[in-house]
């Protein structure tokens, strides 16, 4: 649409702060829209929609100044939301106003409960959490009861990074609040508890699901945001390489057998599963999933949600998903003989079974299997593929930086590269698109080991994890940190974030 309006790119635009306290940081997020200059009476703004003359108004009214509008695209708006319109001021703003508030620790437990107002203090601070923490992509929010202080930290591309502390007076109006929104027992403390609350930011809705842990100071939250726009993916996106893509492909399109992943807790193995299901999922065949909990809720897939109150456990809610007519199968994790033999059953009967499993590496997982106490002979039929996984952040690509790191360091490390002729890799540096962490969004390294017959051979007469995985090197399995250098010469993550993650 022709507005006759000019465009601007604010892309890596610096700003400054005095002109964005012009307008409320609420306004700006509610328009799609922010400051960029002032001038003889006159405020510039950037629109993503210029034909808005509520915003315009609004603005006006507010500013008391006359407003020229310049058009900007919605990705470079959002990127200048995340490096200006934090809410970290406003936080820390709350807190002391909070802490000035409370005269008992009752009379603010009181207020929690029944206060409903959206700009209560308390209201507003947890709220702000839990907005900044989507706004920062972080993946969990911890909210840490102290002697003298509560501490808020998010994790952020798998690294936790502390963003606020408060006094501790305002602890129990904080945890109450999330409490009642997540309908948990606010009366319960001496135990943890389980919850789940929705929110919508910038028009899609955000799960949070909320576990709560009593510690020596009071109740620990930890809440893991679960932005199922973030879990859209494509095989592509998983970037692996294309060995590794053939395999992950040639496992997902067999009709039966499984295919287990496998690495530490956040490693991506369920983003990776969900993928999976993305590409096989199709309205001719029944996907049915069992979860605990259910992580993202996917359109057109049975899902069902582990209850151990209720009796429904992983392997009783096999048995009854087998009675139910499936084609593929996604077993949240195998933590148990009886789910480990089912599930390996329904491999064998006609069944795709994708589930998780908690290993070092690819190899370790037939070695696991038969540990568990499922018959080797099974394990090595049912099996098609292990994939193992890492997460690690990717370098922010406004601020990367070139080098050529020395033969002899490249040397001990076993990279792969020529004398004569050094690869270009890159460091982190730090900018604020990058909240100066060189950092922005992470990238998973991948190993996929096929089950050829060699390899069954192997598992039947319960050879070593070892003996299996230089079996699998030997037949073109790419181990982790391989997979690693391959993505540092890719410029995608640096030598130190291989280091990290891989073995």
């Amino acid at each position: 649409m022709h507005t006759g309006h000019q465009f601007v790119d604010v892309s890596g635009a610096t700003l400054d702060p005095d002109i964005l306290s012009l307008v409320p940081e609420s306004l700006c997020r509610r328009y799609h829209l922010i400051p960029l200059d002032r001038g003889r009476g006159k405020l510039t703004v950037g629109m993503v929609d210029p034909t808005n003359i509520i915003a315009i108004d609004d603005v006006t009214s507010i500013t008391s100044l006359r407003v020229e509008v310049l058009v900007v695209a919605a990705d470079a708006l959002r990127q200048l939301f995340e490096r200006y319109l934090r809410s970290d001021d406003e936080l820390s703003d709350l807190s002391v106003a909070l802490e000035e508030s409370v005269t008992t620790q009752q009379e603010l437990f009181t207020e929690t409960i029944d206060d409903q107002d959206v700009d209560a203090p308390v209201v507003r601070f947890v709220n702000l959490l839990i907005s900044q923490a989507v706004n920062d992509r972080a993946s969990d929010i911890q909210i840490e009861p102290g002697e003298h202080q509560l501490t808020v930290r998010y994790r952020i591309d798998g690294v936790l990074h502390e963003m606020q502390r408060a006094d501790r007076g305002i602890q129990d109006g904080v945890i109450s609040r999330l409490k009642i929104m997540s309908q948990i027992d606010i009366a319960e403390r001496r135990r943890p508890h389980d919850g789940r609350l929705s929110i919508h930011h910038d028009g899609r809705q955000i799960d949070v699901r909320v576990a709560t842990l009593p510690t020596v100071w009071g109740e620990k939250i930890v809440m893991r945001i679960l932005d199922n726009s973030g879990q859209a993916m494509s095989v592509a996106d998983l970037r692996m390489s294309a060995t590794n893509n053939e395999r992950f492909r040639h496992a997902i399109t067999r009709p039966h057998g499984m295919l287990l992943a496998t690495g530490p807790t956040g490693s991506g193995k369920s983003t990776t599963l969900y993928t999976a299901l993305r590409e096989v999922a199709n309205p001719r065949i029944n996907v049915i999933t069992v979860e605990d909990p259910v992580e993202y809720r996917m359109p057109g897939v049975n899902q069902v949600q582990v209850n151990q109150k209720a009796g429904l456990t992983f392997s009783s809610a096999l048995r009854s998903i087998l009675r139910s007519d499936p084609d593929v199968l996604l077993v949240g994790e195998i933590r148990d003989m009886e789910t480990a033999v089912i599930s390996i059953e329904a491999a064998l009967t006609g069944h795709l079974v994708l589930s998780t499993l908690h290993t070092n590496d690819a190899p370790s997982a037939l070695t696991r299997l038969t540990e568990i106490g499922a018959e080797p002979f099974l394990v090595a039929t049912a099996l098609s593929a292990v994939i193992g996984q890492r997460l690690a952040r990717r370098l922010c690509t406004r601020c990367r930086a070139a080098y050529v790191e020395s033969p002899e360091i490249l040397e001990s490390l076993r990279f792969p590269h020529d004398p004569a002729d050094p690869p270009t890799i890159y460091k982190a540096v730090g900018c604020a698109s990058c909240s100066n962490t060189g950092y922005r969004g992470r990238v998973a390294v991948h190993e996929i080991m096929t089950v050829t017959e060699e390899v069954e051979q192997l598992v039947v007469r319960r050879a070593t994890g070892g003996e299996m995985r230089d079996l699998a090197i030997e037949q073109g399995m790419i181990p982790l940190r391989e997979d690693g250098w391959s993505k540092v010469t890719q410029g995608l993550t640096t030598i130190e974030e291989v280091l990290r993650v891989s073995m």
